[in-house]
C-alpha cells in the first residue's frame, strides 16, 4: 500500500553479498597482477600501460562467455574450472590473430550473489591469468532477481592482447593450395555444444553428474567439465618464429564454420576425416542423440580444438615444436583450390 517502506535488500538486492564476493576475490585478483596493470582493484575503470615492446602493436579484443556449462557447474557444485573455461577461451579467440594477452575482464551475473561461488569462479579466472601472464583488470557483478532465474549464475569476460603488425594473422596473401593443415586435440567439449550434452545426458540417458560417462573412464562432471584447453604456450613461440600463415580456433560451428573465417575466397581446407579418431566422449552424444554427422560437425569441435596453417616446408619443424611443447598434433588436411570453405574426404 502507499507509504510502504521497502529496502532493496527485500526488493532481492544485497549490497552486503557483493561487498563480500569483493573481499574475498581481492587477493585473487592482485596475484594476476602484471608489470603493465597501474590500477588495484575498486576503481571505475582498470589502468594499463600503453607502452609495449612490439615495434608497431596492434591491440586485439575479443570476448565471449561458457554457455549453459554453467548449468553443469551448478549440478556438480564445482565453479573454478568455468572461470578457467572463460579466460582460456578467450586467449585462443585473439591468439589466432597472433596477440598475446595483456588483461582480461569478467563480468559474473546472478539470480542471487553467492560469494563463495563467486570466489571459486574468480579463484578459477586468476589461475588462467597467471598462467598465461594476463592481468584480470576488472570486473563487474550484478545481483538480478527476475532476470535470472532461482539459482542460476552467468559469466562473460573481455580480453585485451597484442600483437606486431609483422606478426598479424591471417596472412591470407600467403596462404596457398598446398598449404597443410595441423589440428591439436581439444580436451573435451571445451565451451560449446552443451545445451545439446545436457539433454543427452540428463534428459534422454536420465544419468547424474555423479555417473559414469561410458566409455570416458570419467564421470558425467568430469567429462562435462574438463577445462578449456588454452593454447598459448606452445602455440605463441611459433607465431613468433613466422612459421605460420593462419589459425583457427575450433569453437561453436565446429571445423565446418570457423575455419573458413580464416580463408581467403579462393582457397577450401580439405579435412581428411581418416586422420583421426572422434574421442568417446563426442561418439556417446552423437549416438544417444541419433545426430546427424553433419550436424555433430557444426554442433561440436569432436575432439579438434586448434588448427594451424602452414606453408608445406614449415610442417616437420612445426610438428617437432609442437610435440617437443608436450602436444599430441597431426595432419589434419590440406587447402586445395576452391571458394573459402571445408570439405570433408
Amino acid at each position: 500500500m502507499s507509504g510502504t517502506k521497502v529496502t532493496y535488500a527485500a526488493a532481492g538486492v544485497d549490497i552486503n553479498r557483493q561487498d563480500e564476493a569483493l573481499e574475498r576475490i581481492k587477493p585473487l585478483v592482485k596475484a594476476t597482477r602484471t608489470p603493465g596493470v597501474r590500477s588495484d582493484i575498486g576503481l571505475f575503470g582498470g589502468l594499463f600501460s600503453a607502452q609495449f615492446p612490439e615495434t608497431r602493436p596492434i591491440l586485439v579484443s575479443s570476448m565471449d562467455g561458457v554457455g549453459t556449462k554453467m548449468k553443469v557447474a551448478r549440478l556438480a557444485d564445482t565453479w573454478d574450472t568455468v572461470g578457467a573455461d572463460l579466460v582460456n577461451h578467450c586467449v585462443n579467440d585473439i591468439l589466432v590473430q597472433g596477440a598475446r594477452p595483456l588483461f582480461f575482464l569478467d563480468y559474473v551475473a546472478a539470480q542471487r550473489l553467492e560469494p563463495a561461488v563467486i570466489e571459486q569462479i574468480v579463484k578459477g579466472m586468476a589461475g588462467a591469468c597467471r598462467a598465461t601472464g594476463c592481468a584480470l583488470l576488472g570486473g563487474e557483478m550484478a545481483e538480478m532477481p527476475g532476470v535470472y532465474a532461482e539459482g542460476e549464475v552467468d559469466v562473460a569476460g573481455t580480453i585485451v592482447g597484442v600483437v606486431d603488425e609483422d606478426l598479424l594473422l591471417p596472412r591470407t596473401d600467403a596462404m596457398a593450395a598446398g598449404d597443410v593443415l595441423i589440428a591439436l586435440p581439444s580436451s573435451g567439449l571445451h565451451t560449446n555444444g552443451y545445451s545439446l550434452a545436457r539433454k543427452v545426458c540428463f534428459e534422454l540417458e536420465g544419468l547424474k553428474v555423479g555417473d559414469p560417462l561410458p566409455g570416458t573412464g570419467q564421470t558425467v562432471g568430469e567429462a562435462l567439465l574438463a577445462v578449456h584447453k588454452s593454447y598459448l604456450e606452445p602455440v605463441l613461440p611459433l607465431v613468433r618464429a613466422r612459421r605460420l600463415v593462419a589459425m583457427a580456433h575450433i569453437t561453436g560451428g565446429g571445423l565446418t564454420d570457423n575455419l573458413p573465417r580464416v580463408l581467403p575466397g579462393h582457397l577450401d581446407a580439405a579435412i581428411d576425416t581418416g586422420s583421426w579418431t572422434i574421442p568417446p566422449l563426442f561418439q556417446f552424444l552423437m549416438a544417444k542423440a541419433g545426430l546427424p554427422l553433419a550436424d555433430a560437425r557444426r554442433s561440436f569441435n569432436l575432439g579438434v580444438g586448434m588448427v594451424l596453417i602452414v606453408s608445406a616446408g614449415e610442417v616437420p619443424e612445426v610438428l617437432a615444436e609442437l610435440t617437443a611443447a608436450g602436444e599430441a598434433p597431426w595432419i589434419l588436411g590440406e587447402m586445395v583450390k576452391g571458394e573459402g570453405v571445408v570439405r570433408y574426404r
